[in-house]
């Protein structure tokens, strides 16, 4: 176990208390034992620390003064950061990282790998993985059980991919890629042209002769769903995290650095910029334009090109009673007749004023 010292030099934090306690591992605030590290990075939950039995807390410099002047015991250390949260999750990855699974390199004699492949000794391919023609895996990657791996696909190194999960052929994983269970990569994108007349007719499938290109540190949830472009790529890039059931369609551009939440839609062919924040259950239209740093509340629709850096938008009401809804749903039916009552008193009123005495 390390101590609070190890830790703050490791994770370059300023350290108040004891440094010789001995820390096993992160906590809840209300959870936290004696031997275990929480974290306060927002002051509505001040109350909370102080009652904790946290043995070593991570908070900011104006929280630690609120804490020693309310504290009835010395008893806790404090790891001191600039930004708790963000310190918070990197010891969680450390703690996270002593505790993981091994992957011992070599492939299972249960996974189908194609001769012209290329793995090279340190991945990790586990049962039932498929690895079709062309592919080349980079250093360390993990394949776990019932994984698909289509046709020259790359995957860079140190990749962690889940079981169950489907790449299809000719897409690009860049390095230290999180793909969870059940995701698929690469499907065809929805491109069907009509082709009907008053006799009847069909929808003409587009081929889509794209592929998806996925830059470093991408996380992808489980279930999610990124197809592959039709002419040109589907792009993701870097560092960019996508949750759960996450739709992401063909030719669509994502910046670096951007978070989407669980059952976001995006349309085909629609740009989202670098750094930008996607709520849940968010969807977008094709063909749009979104600038860098939007951020878009949860459940919104986005029907039109966001231009303006750093907007925040919302499109939907907050929750209210179903009767109160009912009211505002009935006002919001009658507008339109609102409003040519007010521009017919609105042209009485301009046509008194017109008129000489």
């Amino acid at each position: 176990m390390p101590t609070a010292i190890e830790l703050a030099e490791q994770f370059q934090v300023s350290l108040v208390g004891d440094g010789s306690r001995l820390l096993r591992g992160l906590a809840p605030l209300e959870r936290a034992q004696s031997d275990e590290l929480s974290f306060l990075s927002n002051p509505l939950y001040r109350q909370q620390a102080l009652d904790s039995g946290a043995g070593a807390l991570i908070v900011s410099e104006a929280d630690l003064k609120f804490l020693q002047g309310h504290s009835q015991t010395t008893k806790t250390s404090y790891l001191v950061s600039k930004n708790p949260y963000a310190s918070f999750a990197k010891m969680a990855q450390w703690f996270a990282k002593q505790s993981a699974p091994i992957y011992p390199p070599g492939i299972s004699p249960m996974a189908v790998v194609d001769k012209t492949a290329v793995i090279p000794a340190s991945c990790h391919i586990g049962p039932f993985v498929q690895i079709g023609p062309g592919v080349r895996l980079g250093e360390r990657v993990v394949l776990l059980g019932q994984i698909s791996i289509g046709e020259g696909t790359t995957l860079g190194d140190d990749c962690l991919i889940y079981p169950n999960v489907t790449i299809y052929h000719d897409c690009t994983i860049g390095d230290r890629c999180i793909i969870h269970s059940g995701a698929v990569i690469g499907a065809d994108g929805f491109g069907f042209a009509p082709d009907f007349s008053a006799q009847g007719g069909q929808w003409l499938k587009i081929p889509q002769t794209g592929g998806v290109r996925i830059g470093q540190d991408v996380e992808v949830g489980a279930c999610t769903t990124i197809d592959r472009g039709a002419m040109a790529n589907t792009t993701i890039g870097d560092g960019c995290k996508i949750d759960n059931q996450v739709q992401i369609a063909h030719n669509v551009v994502i910046g670096v650095h951007t978070v989407i939440a669980g059952c976001a839609a995006i349309a085909g062919s629609t740009t989202i910029g670098n750094y930008c924040v996607i709520g849940g259950n968010a969807n977008f239209a094709g063909h749009l334009q979104i600038a860098d740093r939007t951020t878009v509340s949860g459940g919104t629709p986005v029907i039109r090109s966001i231009t303006e850096p750093g907007t925040h938008i919302t499109g939907v009401f907050p929750s209210m009673p179903h009767s109160a809804w009912e009211r505002n749903a009935a006002i919001l039916r009658g507008l339109d007749k609102i409003r040519e009552r007010i521009r017919s008193l609105e042209g009485k009123a301009s046509d008194s004023v017109s008129k000489p005495d």
